[in-house]
């Protein structure tokens, strides 16, 4: 038998820590349960030693009515564990409102501790706990509300938030990875950038007096060359008021910020996803993903009970891409007159049709959550692929762009060098 260390409440709703023996995971939670205990926490512990079982000390409610100062919204690692931690406690059996208080005193100062307080209070004056949550969309959004409403109709409220919980964790892991493998070529760019502008600012202006100095005429290269040193260095000309080497640091906050404030607008953010999907390759990444997150997103509400016409509404709203914003749209125009899911998305072409025949087939058979989740599977391994691609046509093509930088302000450098060999030759001969 393997010993695990565990963190349950009591009925009360007192915190407990301990040790129990048991054969698994789930033996250890039945014989916390038989006990009376209602476990938030089980792990098994690593190496031997003696069995010790200690009650933790029920620590002191804080005073409500403290100033509380947050920022920002909740990060998505901390809502999947509030989500799978609040499954948890339900399929325990203990209160709602219990089970949200517990919770609220284990969170951090800051947005999410704030909001389950206000929360705590809504549901604890008779608000439902869908409706509670709708009233803080940042935190929950109306996916996260509706699947909760669903829940809690069907009374399996724990089932829902552990669906949810599922769907976020494998969002996220997506998330993830494209993050991931984006890294290494920005640091790159970004190391590159800062090498070649600190030549352009520290060492071409020392050539610059050397070919002065021995007064050799320039070539077009390195006459251009110079003047794109000086201009990095603020000396082109009296005008100059900010010297290049500021716009090139803050030139990605000044592309961020010029792509938010276009995204902001209705053309400006259509333009911008159309234009992403017909990018080479990315625009296959995004596709990919776009279609792996709105899958799963449908699948989820379908599954959770949600009506098919909310689902694709929820679905439009949380899909990130306006072309598939728009197919969606019209997906739920032709459910709406008593038509197909299929057609409109095929007219719509934004999905491969191995995706349409499968929803297709969905509605024939009336599983349509398990061919959405299984098409949402099926892209996740797809992006894993894309985003390997991507990579390694990302490296060769960093090599070339940066070797052809290097290659052009050395062979800059070494024209007028040429020429003045040449001089001091022809000095000598004479």
């Amino acid at each position: 038998m393997a010993t695990y260390a565990y963190e349950a409440v009591t009925g009360t709703g007192a915190k407990k820590k301990g040790t129990v023996e048991a054969t698994s995971s789930d033996d250890a939670e039945a014989k916390l349960r038989a006990d009376g205990l209602y476990p938030t926490s089980v792990k098994e512990q690593k190496g031997k030693g003696k069995k010790q079982e200690e009650a933790a000390a029920p620590k002191k409610k804080k005073k409500k009515g403290g100033i509380s100062l947050s920022f920002g919204g909740v990060p998505l690692k901390r809502m999947t564990m509030f989500t799978r931690q609040l499954s948890t406690l339900q399929d325990a059996g203990l209160p709602l409102l219990r089970s949200l208080q517990i919770l609220e005193s284990q969170q951090k100062p800051g947005k999410l501790k704030s909001i389950l307080g206000a929360v705590c209070e809504d549901v604890e004056g008779g608000t439902t706990l869908s409706d509670a949550f709708a009233k803080h969309p940042k935190a929950f959004d109306r996916l996260y509300s509706k699947m909760v409403k669903a829940g809690e109709i069907g009374g399996v409220l724990d089932v829902i938030l552990q669906r949810l919980a599922d769907f976020m964790e494998k969002g996220q892991r997506l998330r993830s990875r494209i993050k991931g493998a984006l890294i290494y070529p920005t640091v790159v760019i970004c190391i590159a950038v800062a090498i070649v502008t600190g030549i352009m600012y520290f060492v071409i202006p020392k050539f610059q007096e050397i070919f002065n100095d021995f007064n050799v005429k320039l070539p077009a290269l390195t006459l251009w060359l110079v003047s794109a040193s000086k201009w990095i260095a603020g000396t082109a000309s009296p005008d100059q008021r900010v010297p290049g080497v500021v716009w090139i640091a803050s030139s990605p906050f000044l592309i961020y910020f010029f792509f938010k404030v276009i995204r902001k607008t209705h053309y400006g953010r259509a333009s911008t996803d159309w234009i992403g999907l017909k990018i080479p390759v990315i625009g296959g990444l995004i596709q990919k993903t776009t279609v792996a997150r709105f899958t799963r997103t449908l699948g989820t509400l379908v599954a959770a009970g949600v009506p098919i016409l909310e689902a694709i509404t929820i679905t439009k709203e949380t899909s990130g891409n306006w072309v598939f914003e728009e197919a969606l749209g019209k997906v739920h125009d032709s459910i709406k007159e008593g038509e197909t899911f299929a057609e409109p998305l095929r007219k719509a072409k934004v999905c491969d049709l191995i995706v349409v025949n499968m929803i297709d087939v969905g509605e024939e058979t009336g599983d349509l959550d398990v061919m959405l989740m299984k098409i949402a599977d099926n892209y996740d391994e797809e992006v894993d692929v894309a985003v390997a691609s991507l990579l390694s046509l990302l490296e060769p093509f960093m090599v070339v762009i940066l070797g052809g930088i290097v290659g052009t302000i050395v062979l800059a450098l070494f024209l007028p060098l040429v020429s003045m060999i040449e001089s001091v030759s022809g000095q000598k001969g004479k």
